[in-house]
């Protein structure tokens, strides 16, 4: 298998416009463009009844006590977990590339409803539902793909790993609003192949990249 996009080459940086947050001189943060990136696929197993997608970045702090504050710095040995940013489920086998901005072109207050432009697909809950669930005015139910926001004080780059699935059944069975855990669970036993391509992104200007 093989997994591939017009927007950034494996271990590069992604562009801003994919992007939930840019860098801002000022506020050192500002909301961007969110477009979901293009990516393509070929050479899926023989036996592939349908697709799983997910985009994960597993540099998130384990801890937010010092994220975004001023005269702080979160520290490159801080233990790590995971975030999602995207799932999208029960993708047929005659679906071979997804067009940039095709699921998500900008950013929606309180979330985006399970949609999508390819019959059938599901989309799950995103980890910005958790980020946001303290906040009135941005929390809500996050489906589909929301891009890169990190801390803007993080020390380190962070990863954003697209991962292609292919699996032996025609659907999963999964609930209204699934998330990542459940969308893993539902998948075991069922993998056959795999393929992945990884971005990365910072909104640290002392980051090294």
């Amino acid at each position: 298998m093989k997994l591939i996009s017009n927007n950034f080459t494996h271990n590069r940086s992604i562009p801003a416009e994919l992007a939930f947050g840019r860098p801002d001189p000022e506020t050192h943060l500002a909301l961007s463009d969110n477009r979901n990136p293009h990516l393509a696929w070929s050479d899926i197993p023989e036996g592939t009844r349908s697709l799983v997608l997910i985009c994960h970045d597993p540099d998130v702090p384990s801890q937010g006590d010092d994220v975004n504050h001023e005269g702080r710095e979160i520290s490159p040995n801080l233990p790590r977990v995971d975030f999602n940013h995207w799932l999208l489920a029960n993708i047929p086998t005659t679906t071979t590339e997804i067009a940039a901005g095709a699921f998500s072109d900008g950013i929606t207050v309180r979330g985006k409803p399970d949609a999508s432009p390819i019959e059938g697909t599901r989309q799950g809950l995103n980890n910005y539902t958790d980020w946001f669930a303290g906040d009135e005015e941005m929390k809500g139910l996050y489906h589909g793909y929301d891009g890169p926001c990190p801390p803007w004080n993080d020390s380190i780059i962070h990863h954003y790993i697209f991962t292609l699935y292919a699996l032996d059944i025609d659907a999963l069975t999964l609930s209204e609003h699934f998330n990542g855990q459940e969308l893993l669970q539902a998948m075991e036993g069922h993998i056959i192949g795999q393929a992945g391509i990884t971005g990365t992104y910072s909104l640290n200007p002392n980051c090294p990249t």
